[in-house]
């Protein structure tokens, strides 16, 4: 698929490698082969893949956490050397390694105040968001004795303090409960409605299905298939009994069928 650098769109991604020397011998291997895939403004695209597919390695290369080793990439209609631009991005980890000496109110406001938020915007930001997570009553708690699930909240909560115009979730809903996650369905359909995008990494079907427009599946750091899950689920990959016709396309993919 070409993808031209010119488009007007949250992020895109122009033949992107990265390649990666490990061991005594410096093994290479290769986490991403050309990867080309453009996030339009206020869309939720959906990035799914076996483990070891690059999900996390393109996320990476997005954020500035890694270098790509060939190709490029836009990220909010500007090149990656443009590091201000970080600071219109959110951010959620499926394991967030905060400082865990802080507490929920010092997190959210320290994330605010180094995205370059006012300081009385962010003071009323942060106490609004952990309102909204559910957190107020342990907004001065240090995180240390947060649960999984409490640490997703902050976590939400810190990546919206900015209010960025692109959100990355990286298995968002892991540890959550179905509050929780009834909050973060509500909040990527806020951020589309907002004209912002959002990028769901995910290995939940049904989360993808239900809530993104579009939706790229990588096998072996290539892009095996763009499109929406409608035309996923009938890109003829017939379906294996008590499997639903989009369960069984991905495990087509993921087993190295079709594209």
């Amino acid at each position: 698929m070409e993808v031209r650098l010119s488009a007007r769109a949250a992020a895109v991604f122009e033949k992107v490698s990265k390649v990666y020397r490990v061991g005594w011998n410096s093994r290479r291997v290769v986490a991403l082969d050309e990867v080309s895939l453009a996030i339009g403004w206020g869309e939720v695209f959906g990035l799914i893949g076996p483990n070891r597919a690059g999900k996390t390695t393109l996320m990476k290369v997005l954020l500035s956490i890694c270098r790509p080793t060939g190709g490029r990439v836009m990220r909010l209609e500007y090149p990656l050397s443009e590091r201000a631009t970080l600071a219109r991005i959110g951010y959620v980890h499926e394991n967030p390694a905060f400082p865990q000496y802080l507490n929920a109110w010092q997190l959210v406001e320290g994330y605010g105040r180094m995205s370059g938020v006012p300081r009385r915007v962010v003071r009323d930001r942060t106490e609004e968001l952990l309102h909204r997570v559910g957190l107020s009553d342990r907004a001065h708690e240090t995180i240390a004795h947060f649960s999984k699930g409490m640490l997703q909240r902050v976590a939400l909560a810190q990546a919206l303090v900015n209010d960025p115009r692109l959100l990355v979730l990286d298995e968002p809903a892991e540890g959550m409960d179905l509050p929780a996650r009834r909050l973060l369905d509500d909040v990527i359909r806020e951020r589309r409605t907002a004209g912002h995008s959002v990028i769901l990494v995910s290995h939940a079907l049904p989360d993808v299905k239900r809530l993104c427009d579009r939706v790229a599946v990588l096998r072996g750091g290539r892009v095996a298939f763009t499109g929406t899950t409608t035309e996923l689920a009938g890109a003829g990959f017939p379906p294996q009994p008590g499997e639903d016709q989009l369960e069984s396309a991905v495990e087509a993919l993921y087993a190295g069928a079709g594209a």
